[in-house]
């Protein structure tokens, strides 16, 4: 029986991803409470993920995925396809649970930050996959 290489359960892109998004969804998160103070809750979280979401671009753009070939601009646009997604994905999670979910059931902790940090963290997988294929996907691959 011979031992050969381990193959790694997570890659290490996915862990820079994951990372990188990490510090993206720290940006979106501490910003929320800076612009609402000047706007809504319910508006608040999408200036915030946009503010989240150039983080995660330019951060992904550099540390995680391997040069596309692409122009810029054009990696941009696909990354902000795959976050319109996940945008909806985290607006209606935590308008739910902050607005509904969580006044039925009682839940006065911080609701409207525990819903936030709930909404952020659900795409992780499906934006990784969206990126990895579609935004910054190399020029003559598939």
């Amino acid at each position: 029986m011979s031992v050969g290489k381990r193959t790694p359960l997570v890659s290490s892109q996915f862990m820079r991803f994951v990372l990188v998004g990490g510090v993206a969804a720290l940006v979106n998160f501490a910003s929320r409470f800076f612009y609402n103070e000047l706007m809504s809750y319910r508006v608040a979280i999408v200036f915030a993920y946009a503010t989240g979401m150039i983080t995660a671009f330019v951060l992904s753009k550099y540390f995680v995925f391997k040069p596309s070939g692409r122009h810029t601009a054009k990696e941009f646009f696909y990354f902000g396809v795959v976050n319109l997604l996940a945008v909806a994905q985290v607006w209606l999670i935590s308008v739910g649970l902050a607005e509904f979910l969580f006044p039925a059931v009682g839940f006065g902790f911080y609701p409207y930050a525990v819903a936030h940090l709930v909404g952020i963290s659900v795409p992780v997988v499906t934006s990784y996959l969206g990126h990895k294929h579609l935004s910054f996907r190399r020029v003559g691959s598939y």
